[in-house]
């Protein structure tokens, strides 16, 4: 990787996100918590949640990520409370797609992922992006 690429991958914008995470830490109680991680890179999420109707009520989350990883958990925290399990599933299948496919930038209420454009050219990276999905995916499940 050469250094304009990391220049154009590690952005202000992404760093700044990684720098604001919602939500740090865990819950006293949750619902169900779950920890993803990497296997290429070894960061990790770990997540625990609380669900009232379905939609997640309470979130907490620890991420020991790279800066992309960590901007992900970032624009995911910002949206987290009040969605379902459903919804959050539509938007990693469409972080996914973007990442891989050349998909669009998630929709509403996903804002915010188009920072991680130039991770497309990353493979190593994409898992590191998804890790806050999968945990709080996997953590919806243990409830």
């Amino acid at each position: 990787m050469s250094d304009s690429d990391l220049i154009k991958l590690y952005s202000k914008h992404i760093l700044a996100l990684a720098a604001a995470i919602p939500h740090l830490g865990s819950l006293q109680d949750p619902q169900g918590e779950a920890k993803a991680r990497s296997p290429l890179c070894g960061s990790t999420v770990t997540v625990g949640v609380a669900l009232t109707d379905g939609a997640v009520s309470q979130f907490a989350q620890n991420v020991k990520a790279c800066a992309l990883g960590q901007a992900s958990a970032a624009i995911l925290g910002k949206v987290v409370i009040g969605l379902d399990r459903e919804t959050l599933q539509q938007g990693r299948d469409a972080l996914h797609a973007m990442l891989t496919k050349d998909g669009p930038v998630p929709s509403a209420p996903f804002e915010g992922y188009e920072v991680l454009l130039p991770a497309r050219d990353f493979k190593n990276r994409h898992a590191s992006i998804l890790l806050p999905f999968d945990a709080t995916l996997n953590a919806i499940d243990a409830t």
